[in-house]
C-alpha cells in the first residue's frame, strides 16, 4: 500500500492518499463497482482541492476576522443606500471592473462592508487583497530598488480585488500620491478597487497637500465606481455611551 500512496500523493490526489485506507474499507463494504469507487474519488478530491482553494485565498487575503452584514444595523445611519450595499455585496460590479468608494466619518461601517465584499469575493473564486491605505503606501514607499517597486506595483496592480482601507486618516508626501496614481492607474478599466476614506472627495488635497496628481487620481477612481456615502454617529460611540450609562444603573454590593 506504500507504493500505491506514494503513487497516488506524486499524482497530486493527495487526499486519496491520506485517507486510502479509509476509501478502500468503504468501496468494499458498499460494494463499489470500479465506476462508484471512481465517481467517490472524483468527487471527494474535487471538494477537497476546493477547500484547500478557499483556505488559500482567504490566507492571502489577509482579511482575518470581521462582523458579518447579518449584524449590521440598518436602522442606525442617518442616510445609507441600502439597495446599493447590497448590490455591491452581489459582486456585479466585479465583472465590468468598476470600483466601489464607501465615505463615512470613523464608526459607521465602511470598513465592515467592505470585508464582507472581499469575503464574497473571496468564495466566489476572486483572488483578493485587503489592506490600509497607510500599509501600501509603506510597502511601496520602503522599496529600495526600481525592480523592487515595478515588482510591487505589478502585484497589487494585477490581484482579482483590491481593498484600500481607511485612507484619509494621514497625510501623505507627493510621492507617496504619485506611488497610489500608479496603483490606481493600473487597474482602471481593468480590475476593481474598494476603497473606504472618512473624507469627502473636495478633502483629499489635505491627504496630498502639494501632489498634482491628486486631482487626476480622484478622477479616475470615481470614473467607473459606485459611491456609497453614510452620514450618522458613530456606532462605537453609542456602544460606549451604552456601556458607560449601564456601569452607572448597576447596584453596586
Amino acid at each position: 500500500m506504500s507504493d500505491l500512496v506514494k503513487g497516488l500523493a506524486a499524482l497530486g490526489l493527495r487526499h486519496t492518499a491520506a485517507q486510502l485506507d479509509d476509501v478502500v474499507a468503504l468501496a468494499t463494504k458498499r460494494r463499489w463497482s470500479p465506476t462508484q469507487l471512481l465517481e467517490h474519488l472524483v468527487e471527494t478530491e474535487q471538494h477537497e482541492r476546493t477547500r484547500r482553494s478557499l483556505e488559500r485565498r482567504l490566507l492571502r487575503s489577509r482579511l482575518g476576522r470581521f462582523t458579518p452584514m447579518t449584524d449590521f444595523d440598518w436602522a442606525w445611519p442617518k442616510r445609507i443606500d441600502r439597495a446599493l450595499v447590497e448590490a455591491v455585496l452581489q459582486l456585479d460590479f466585479l465583472t465590468a471592473a468598476r470600483n466601489v468608494v464607501l465615505v463615512a466619518p470613523q464608526g459607521l461601517g465602511k470598513t465592515m462592508i467592505a470585508q464582507n465584499i472581499a469575503h464574497q469575493a473571496v468564495l466566489a473564486g476572486h483572488h483578493v487583497l485587503f489592506t490600509t491605505a497607510a500599509q501600501l503606501l509603506l510597502d511601496l514607499g520602503s522599496q529600495e530598488s526600481a525592480r523592487g517597486l515595478a515588482r510591487r506595483l505589478t502585484y497589487y496592480g494585477q490581484r482579482g480585488l483590491l481593498v484600500l482601507d481607511e485612507l484619509g486618516y494621514l497625510s501623505y508626501d507627493a510621492r507617496a500620491a504619485d506611488l497610489l496614481f500608479q496603483v490606481v492607474s493600473r487597474r482602471y478599466e481593468r480590475k476593481s478597487l474598494v476603497l473606504t476614506t472618512n473624507l469627502a472627495f473636495s478633502d483629499w488635497p489635505t491627504i496630498f497637500p502639494n501632489a498634482g496628481s491628486a486631482i487626476a487620481l480622484i478622477d479616475r477612481l470615481i470614473h467607473h465606481a459606485e459611491i456609497i456615502t453614510i452620514e450618522g454617529e458613530s456606532y462605537r460611540r453609542r456602544a460606549a455611551e451604552l456601556t458607560r450609562k449601564a456601569s452607572r444603573t448597576k447596584p453596586t454590593s
